[in-house]
C-alpha cells in the first residue's frame, strides 16, 4: 500500500515553508510545541546552507531538511511527542555530518540526543548489510541475526518508530535511483524492516514497505498484479469504507456491541497468497476484505449469520476456525460474499482475544521459539512484547517516553551481535570476547589470533563484546594458543565452544610438553595466590588422577582447570597453614545466609555502627536513605531527598556515609597484595578503577617508589568474598601496562 505523500508548503523563492509546515503539524497534534518544532527547522536548515557554503558537506538528492520534515510527517500520524519529532527533523542533519550530536544535546536536550543516537546506531546495520552476499545468499541465518541485532539494540521504542519513518522515507526516495541502489534498500526493508513494522502492529508502514520493497525486488511481478486490479486503489478504499458503514448499522440493530475495520489487500500480500497456496488471482477473495471483532464466541456467530443475511455467501468458502482452531492455534471465521455491487468481499468475525492473540502471536510473519538451538533462553520475544506494550499503552494514554521510563523492565539480552569486516551478522552469547568471535568464525583464525579491532580500534583480547560492533581479527602467521586462554581469572575465553577448541589443541601436543607447562602454570599460579606449601601426589589424588605428572599433563592440556586445581590446593593446606595465611578463601558454592531483617541497616565499608532513624523524614524500608555521623549517637537514617540530610551534606560532607536496607550479608576476607610495577601517570587510578569494577573495597593502601630503576611498590588490603575472586583480581591487574608483578602477600 503506497501512501499518498504530503507536500510540503513552498515559500516565494523556492524553499520550503517552515511556519507553514510547523502549521500543518500543529493541526494534527494541538498538543506539540510549535516554537520548538520550528526551532528544530530553522537550525537543521541553518546547519544545512552552512555546510554548503563552506563544500564541507554536500548532500545527494534531496535535502536532509526535506527528509527530515517527511520523517516527521509520519511519526506525527502516529501521535508520536515533541522530543520524538525534534530528533526525526534533525536525524540526517547528525547523521550527514552537518551538526555534531554534543551540539543537538546542548540545544535540544539530552532526550533529542539520545534518540538520535540510537538511530545512528542502528544505522550502522545498514551500512553493513550487502544484499546479494550476506542476505541473499545466506539468506535466513543472516536475516534472522538481523532482525535480533536491531531489536536489542532499541533501548527506547521512539528509535525504532524514527527509523521505520526514515526508511519508509528511503524506500521512497530510490524511485528514480540505479537499479542496484534500489534493490540494495528494497532488500533491506523486506528483509528487516518490513517484519519489524508488522511486529510492531504498525500496519500502514508495513504496507508501504512491503509494497514498494516488492515493487524494487520483483518489478515484474509487481506490475503483473498491479495491472489485474485494474481499479484505482482510492476507489476499493472508499468501497470499503461503505461496506463497513453498512455492517455498523446492521449490527447496532441487532443489539450486538462490535469492532468493524476494513482493509484492502495490498499487491505484495495478494502475490505472496497466490504463490503460496497456488492459486490465479480470480481465485482470491479477500482482495477486499473487512474484519468483525465482537466480545463474545456466541457474537460471532450471530454477526455471521447478519452477514450471510445481508450477502449471498461463496460456496466453498467459509472456514470456522473456532470450532476447529489451525494447529498453531489461531481462532476466527472466514466467509467470503458477493457484497455491493457484485464485488467479491471476504469477512473475516472473531472476539477481541482472538484478535490479540492472533495479532500478537500465531500470525506473525516471522517468529522465533523460546530458546535458540544451544538451548539459551531467548529475550527477542520479550523485547518485542514490552515494544508492543509501550506503543498500545500510548495510544490509550499519550507520552511515549514517560510510559516507557513507567513500565521499563530489565530485559538483559542473553546475546550480542557483531559484524565480520564483510557485513556477516555473528551471534554470540553475553560476555563473549574478539578471542570467542574467532573461534566463531572458524578454528585456525582462533589459533592464529594475536589481536583485535573493534570497529577499527585495537582492544585487548579479554574485551567484551556489545552488540552492533564490527570485529576484525589480527592474526599471526603458524600462530598457537596460550595457556593463559584457559586460565578463567583472566577471561579471554568465555564461550564452551571456544574453550573447547584450545582444549583439543593442547591435547594433540607432546605429553611432555603439557607437564612442563602443567606445572609452571600450577606452580605460578600457587605462587601469586600465597598458598603453599603443597604436596602435589595428595593434590593429583583429589583430582582423581594417579601421579602428580598426571596432574601436570591434565593441567597443560586443559582436562583439569587451573581454578579448580588452585581450590582442591587450598583446602589440603593444614589448619594452622591456613591461620598463618590470614584466611580460608576456599571457593564454594554461596551458602545460605540468614538474611538480615529488611528494616536492619547495612553500613557500606565499615563494620557495626549505632543506628537511629531521623525523625525528621522517618525512612521507611525500600526508600533511599543516607547516614549522618553524629557526635556520641552512632550514624543517623536519613531519606536521600530529606531537606535536613541536603542540608547537612552541603555544610559537612565528609560526615555523609552510604547506608542500604539490610540484605543478605556477604562475608568478606581481608587480603594483603602486593604490586611492582614500572611507574607511570594514572597507575594508581587505573588499579582503583578495577577494584571498582570488580566491586572490591580497599581496607589499606600504601605506596613507595624507587628512582633507580623506575619502579613503584603498591601494598593493597583488599576484602574479598573467596579464592575465585582473589585470582580474577589478580588476573585483572597483572593485565594492565607497565605491571611487573602482581600477588598475595604472606606474612
Amino acid at each position: 500500500m503506497v501512501q499518498v505523500r504530503t507536500e510540503q508548503p513552498v515559500s516565494q523563492d523556492g524553499s520550503i515553508d517552515l511556519p507553514s509546515w510547523v502549521a500543518q503539524i500543529i493541526a494534527v497534534d494541538p498538543l506539540l510545541d510549535a516554537q520548538g518544532l520550528l526551532s528544530a527547522c530553522e537550525f537543521a536548515r541553518d546547519a544545512e546552507q552552512k555546510a554548503k557554503e563552506t563544500h564541507n558537506v554536500w548532500a545527494e538528492g534531496a535535502s536532509s531538511l526535506q527528509i527530515g520534515l517527511e520523517i516527521a510527517q509520519i511519526l506525527v500520524d502516529l501521535k508520536l511527542d515533541q522530543e520524538t519529532l525534534v530528533a526525526a527533523i534533525l536525524y540526517r542533519t547528525v547523521r550527514e555530518g552537518k551538526a555534531p550530536l554534543g551540539e543537538i544535546e546542548r540545544l535540544f536536550g539530552p532526550v533529542v540526543s539520545k534518540l538520535i543516537d540510537g538511530v545512528l546506531r542502528m544505522a550502522a546495520i545498514s551500512a553493513s548489510i550487502n544484499p546479494r552476499k550476506s542476505v541473499v545468499l545466506n539468506a535466513q541465518a543472516q536475516v534472522e541475526n538481523l532482525r535480533r541485532m536491531l531489536v536489542a539494540m532499541v533501548d527506547d521504542v521512539r528509535v525504532a518508530l524514527i527509523k521505520l519513518a526514515e526508511r519508509t522515507c528511503a524506500i521512497r526516495a530510490v524511485k528514480n535511483a540505479p537499479e542496484h541502489k534500489r534493490y540494495r534498500v528494497a532488500r533491506e526493508v523486506a528483509d528487516i524492516y518490513a517484519p519489524l513494522a508488522h511486529r510492531l502492529g504498525i500496519g500502514h508502514i508495513k504496507w508501504e514497505l512491503e509494497d514498494l520493497s516488492f515493487r524494487y525486488i520483483e518489478p515484474e511481478q509487481y506490475m503483473h498484479i498491479a495491472g489485474l486490479l485494474h481499479e484505482r486503489r482510492i476507489d476499493r478504499e472508499q468501497y470499503i469504507r461503505r461496506v463497513v458503514q453498512e455492517l455498523r448499522e446492521e449490527l447496532q440493530e441487532a443489539q450486538i456491541d462490535a469492532d468493524v475495520s476494513g482493509r484492502v489487500k495490498h499487491i505484495y500480500s495478494i502475490w505472496r497468497k497466490m504463490q503460496k497456496k497456488g492459486l490465479r488471482f480470480s481465485e482470491i477473495y479477500d482482495v477486499r476484505a473487512v474484519r468483525i471483532t465482537v466480545p463474545e464466541v456466541r457474537d460471532c456467530y450471530s454477526a455471521l449469520g447478519i452477514v450471510h443475511t445481508r450477502w449471498p455467501h461463496i460456496a466453498r468458502e467459509f472456514d470456522d476456525y473456532i470450532a476447529n482452531p489451525k494447529e498453531n492455534g489461531y481462532r476466527s471465521l472466514h466467509t467470503a460474499v458477493i457484497g455491493p455491487e457484485g464485488k467479491v468481499l471476504e469477512v473475516q468475525i472473531r472476539t477481541h482475544a482472538m484478535h490479540e492473540e492472533a495479532e500478537l502471536g500465531v500470525c506473525a510473519h516471522w517468529r522465533y521459539k523460546g530458546a535458540d538451538k544451544d538451548g539459551q533462553s531467548d529475550h527477542y520475544e520479550e523485547k518485542i512484547a514490552w515494544l508492543r506494550q509501550v506503543l498500545e499503552w500510548h495510544e490509550e494514554l499519550g507520552d511515549i517516553g514517560g510510559l516507557a521510563d513507567q513500565i521499563r523492565v530489565d530485559i538483559e539480552p542473553d546475546r550480542v551481535y557483531v559484524f565480520t569486516p564483510d557485513g556477516h551478522a555473528i551471534d554470540l552469547p553475553k560476555g563473549s570476547t574478539p578471542l570467542d568471535f574467532a573461534y566463531r568464525v572458524h578454528t585456525e583464525i582462533g589459533h592464529n589470533c594475536r589481536g583485535a579491532k573493534v570497529n577499527g580500534r585495537i582492544v585487548p583480547l579479554n574485551y567484551s563484546l556489545k552488540t552492533g560492533e564490527q570485529i576484525e581479527v589480527i592474526t599471526g602467521k603458524n600462530g598457537a594458543p596460550s595457556r593463559d586462554w584457559l586460565n578463567t581469572n583472566l577471561g579471554y575465553i568465555n564461550t564452551t565452544r571456544a574453550r573447547a577448541k584450545v582444549v583439543h589443541w593442547f591435547k594433540l601436543q607432546d605429553r611432555d610438553q603439557n607437564v612442563t607447562a602443567g606445572k609452571h602454570m600450577l606452580e605460578r599460579e600457587l605462587t601469586r595466590l600465597a598458598i603453599g606449601p603443597v604436596n602435589y601426589e595428595r593434590l593429583a589424588e583429589r583430582c582423581n588422577l594417579k601421579t602428580s605428572e598426571d596432574l601436570f599433563a591434565a593441567l597443560g592440556a586443559g582436562d583439569v582447570r587451573l581454578a579448580h586445581a588452585v581450590g582442591l590446593a587450598q583446602q589440603l593446606l593444614e589448619p594452622h597453614e591456613r591461620s598463618v595465611q590470614q584466611l580460608d578463601l576456599i571457593p564454594r558454592k554461596p551458602t545460605q545466609h540468614s538474611a538480615v531483617p529488611r528494616d536492619e541497616i547495612r553500613i557500606h565499608g565499615v563494620g557495626n555502627l549505632l543506628t537511629q532513624m531521623a525523625g525528621c523524614c522517618q525512612p521507611v524500608p525500600g526508600e533511599p536513605i543516607v547516614g549522618y555521623i553524629t557526635v556520641g549517637r552512632g550514624v543517623t537514617i536519613h531519606r536521600q531527598d530529606c531537606a535536613t540530610a541536603l542540608q547537612l551534606s552541603s555544610r559537612e560532607p565528609e560526615r555523609m556515609i552510604q547506608v542500604g536496607w539490610g540484605a543478605e550479608p556477604v562475608k568478606t576476607y581481608p587480603v594483603d597484595v602486593l604490586v611492582r610495577a614500572y611507574d607511570r601517570s594514572g597507575l594508581l587510578s587505573d588499579i582503583s578503577q578495577v577494584l571498582l569494577n570488580e566491586k572490591m573495597n580497599i581496607v589499606a593502601l600504601q605506596t613507595s617508589t624507587s628512582k633507580e630503576d623506575n619502579t613503584a611498590m603498591i601494598n593493597l588490603t583488599v576484602e574479598v568474598p573467596g579464592l575465585d575472586e582473589l585470582g580474577r583480581l589478580l588476573g585483572r591487574i597483572s593485565q594492565l601496562p607497565n605491571i611487573i608483578e602482581v600477588r598475595r602477600q604472606r606474612h
